[in-house]
């Protein structure tokens, strides 16, 4: 799909100037995309996209409160950005008081570049990744395996413009690798995956390496019973996990007693040793390698509320060596409680300030799993974040400090927070991609971590 030839700076002004109600925000966001798709060691398809759609958030005061209008489209002209102007002051007219009302942010010293030009991702991106992919097809058929996967970069460009006069620009490339190998048979599997930003940091033999590294293990099969395992996860597998944790870490949910950081009577779990490691959960705007959005940019749902675009996402931690520190809040929730607002993030990095890789904590394993892959994760309890889902794409039994086979699938039941105070052993912390929630959050840095009992509940046919 293509986008207008108006560019979106002016498209967004324009909106503003439309706007005829008692306050308004506008969120441009123009998308710039290229992927490759691979299957049976050979490309099957290439594509580049360009999207642009547009947020106008209508503000109407009324004799009961803020009544808020908020309505999303793909606009190319001026009389496609006329109608949803209209739409979405039509929608604030007719819509209840918001509960979430803030002052919308006033403007304040920043240094984007808003008239800049785009940085548009073309397939040129891929021109070391393709060649260096090709070689491992080639590697691949030698070996008698398949190699299955994609490859995305996108730079997403977002352009914030409020009554208030703040104006907001942030250019967010993401990139992602996910590498599957089978067996000729197809009967053993393995995953792998890496985040970047461009491309330039993927190492394509050494992601290959590791699936036949992977595949070899899988040469031998042991079939083992439900029960709870020592079991170490690399960085990939507990992010998923973390990410999780992170997404319910609401402050007004656990003061209304609706997740597992509530402690009753309106009071949380802030102040709580969670950990006896010293392990810190955090986010930054500014993490090397983790670069994200530095102000907040929302058509609101879930935690997030309309009323805070533009606001500052300043660093913080969550959880700080074991103890719970801090949940996110709205400005509106923050005012109401007497506490101060915090922004949620979008990245996430734990650190427990180990410095052994996976294959050195492997060498240290008597006998437990090697649990490479998460999937299918789904909430079971929210008052204590009981989690379950399945494994995935190699789960391999270690003897004597060395992998031994490849495993059955199992079941798995764990809630992140109890499993955060089961940790016993963390290794060094390396950017990661999760591997069942990286299109919503891809940023991540994790340990590989061991946990002496991890809960594999039942015994799954998943293959």
């Amino acid at each position: 799909m293509m986008a207008g030839t108006i560019a979106i700076q002016q498209l967004v002004e324009q909106a503003l100037a439309l706007s005829t109600v008692d306050g308004c925000v506008v969120i441009g966001e123009e998308h710039f995309e290229a992927n490759l798709r691979w299957a049976g060691n050979s490309l099957t398809t290439n594509g580049q996209l360009h999207t642009r759609q547009l947020t106008v958030i209508s503000l109407v005061e009324s004799a009961d409160g803020t009544c808020a209008g908020v309505v999303s489209r793909a606009v190319a002209d001026a009389a496609e950005l006329a109608a949803l102007v209209t739409a979405s002051e039509q929608a604030a007219r007719t819509a209840s008081p918001a509960d979430d009302v803030a002052p919308l942010i006033e403007p304040y010293p920043q240094d984007d570049d808003w008239n800049a030009p785009l940085a548009p991702a073309g397939i040129e991106v891929f021109s070391e990744f393709a060649p260096a992919l090709g070689a491992a097809f080639a590697e691949a058929e030698a070996a008698d395996r398949l190699l299955y996967g994609y490859a995305e970069h996108g730079v997403t460009s977002y352009f914030l413009a409020s009554s208030t006069g703040l104006r907001r620009r942030y250019d967010q490339p993401t990139g992602r690798v996910e590498l599957n190998g089978k067996s000729r048979d197809l009967s053993r599997t393995a995953w792998v995956g890496v985040q970047t930003r461009e491309f330039t940091d993927v190492d394509v033999p050494a992601l290959s390496a590791e699936v036949a590294k992977r595949l070899d293990w899988s040469a031998n099969r042991v079939d083992l019973p439900a029960g709870r395992y020592e079991t170490l996860l690399p960085p990939s597998a507990i992010a998923d996990l973390m990410v999780y944790l992170y997404w319910t870490a609401s402050s007004r949910d656990a003061e209304e007693g609706r997740n597992v950081f509530a402690a009753g009577g309106g009071r949380t779990r802030i102040g709580e040793r969670l950990s006896e490691l010293g392990l810190t959960l955090r986010s930054d705007p500014a993490e090397p390698g983790l670069e994200c959005l530095p102000f907040q940019v929302t058509a609101g749902g879930g935690e997030e509320s309309i009323f805070d675009n533009g606001a500052p996402t300043p660093p913080v931690s969550w959880i700080s060596d074991g103890v719970l520190t801090n949940l996110y809040r709205t400005r509106n929730w923050a005012a109401r409680t007497g506490a101060e607002p915090v922004a949620p993030i979008d990245n996430l990095v734990l650190d427990g300030a180990g410095t052994k890789s996976l294959d050195e904590m492997i060498a240290e394993t008597d006998r437990g799993l090697l649990l490479t892959c998460l999937w299918y994760i789904r909430q079971v309890d929210p008052q204590t974040l009981l989690l379950t889902g399945l494994t995935r794409d190699g789960v391999y039994l270690i003897e004597n400090g060395k992998v031994t086979g490849a495993v059955n699938n199992f079941r798995f039941n764990e809630s992140p927070v109890d499993l955060f105070g089961r940790i016993s052993e963390v290794g060094a912390t390396e950017r990661t991609l999760p591997r069942e929630f990286n299109e919503g959050m891809a940023r991540t840095a994790m340990p590989p971590v061991r946990v002496p009992d991890f809960n594999m509940s039942t015994v799954s046919q998943a293959s």
